[in-house]
């Protein structure tokens, strides 16, 4: 059934369109949900390759799009842009606005299986599936069969996670600050998550972190760039534990040509640290997605 997406708003920049959209999402359970699309000028004569981007907790569909400084880079380089919410809005359920780190504003990427939860948050599905159907609806000029990941924070649990569950859909994937380990009891904002919208807790989120897949992914071909900042006070804290994810890639075989894990000194979790090397992201992600 067609989704029956309307373009809300449309805007110029660096010469292409960036465009806000929305329909009434059943991966949401007919919540109303928002994105935005870059759409560069080369889309005029050309499909052009896209970077899905994923934001974090608290954040909505326009955070990575005015913050991040993607936009330039994407144009110079010929790459659409599509950034979604982070969470179904407006879903009614009982509790979902009562903290920042779950419910609305943290959809955590995945899908919901404990009953409360899992009519509206399936943002995995939405993601994954229903998303492309509704770029392709639009007609627009893409060529979603190159398509990357990249996000921060959650949305780079997102990125990485959704990625290595799904190498033959993506080319690659980056993050910023990412929660590489939510499964790990150390991981407050994983076990917050996991133990709210799963009913196997933990012990079922390990099929949606990062560190599990990569472990898994042993003898695959994948492509995955990552930064995070020694000052964040969420790594101080344990939230991010790259160090976990950097072990299981080395475990699984994989060298920095496949696999490269940064740590930026004095940076911290701010968009200040995503916009200071996303040129760096886009141009990784240019690479792969400019392969036939």
């Amino acid at each position: 059934m067609p989704l029956n997406v309307e373009k809300i708003s449309s805007n110029r920049a660096f010469g292409g369109e960036f465009n806000k959209y929305k329909f009434n999402s059943p991966a949401l359970g007919g919540t109303t949900t928002q994105f935005n699309v870059f759409i560069p000028a080369q889309s005029s004569e050309k499909l052009s390759p896209v970077i899905y981007y994923f934001a974090g907790l608290t954040c909505t569909e326009d955070t990575g799009a005015w913050k991040g400084g993607f936009i330039r880079d994407a144009a110079e380089e010929g790459i659409a842009l599509v950034f979604p919410d982070t969470s179904p809005r407006g879903a009614g359920v009982e509790g979902e606005d009562e903290s920042w780190d779950f419910g609305s504003g943290a959809g955590f990427y995945i899908n919901a299986t404990n009953s409360k939860w899992s009519k509206h948050y399936n943002m995995y599905n939405h993601i994954v599936n229903e998303l492309p159907e509704a770029i392709k609806e639009l007609g627009i000029a893409l060529d979603l069969s190159r398509s990357s990941l990249m996000g921060h924070s959650m949305g780079g649990h997102g990125a990485l996670s959704i990625y290595l569950k799904n190498l033959d859909k993506y080319r690659s994937a980056s993050g910023f600050s990412v929660i590489f380990n939510p499964s790990n009891p150390e991981c407050q904002w994983g076990r917050k998550a996991f133990s709210g919208y799963l009913n196997g807790g933990q012990e079922e989120g390990k099929a949606s972190d990062s560190t599990e897949l990569i472990r898994a992914a042993k003898g695959q071909k994948v492509a995955i760039l990552a930064d995070y900042g020694d000052a964040d006070k969420f790594y101080q804290e344990k939230q991010l534990l790259p160090e976990n994810f950097i072990a299981a890639a080395k475990e699984a075989g994989f060298d920095e040509s496949q696999v490269q894990v940064r740590s930026r000194p004095g940076y911290d979790h701010s968009y200040y640290f995503v916009s200071t090397f996303a040129p760096e992201h886009v141009k990784f992600h240019a690479q792969h997605l400019k392969e036939y």
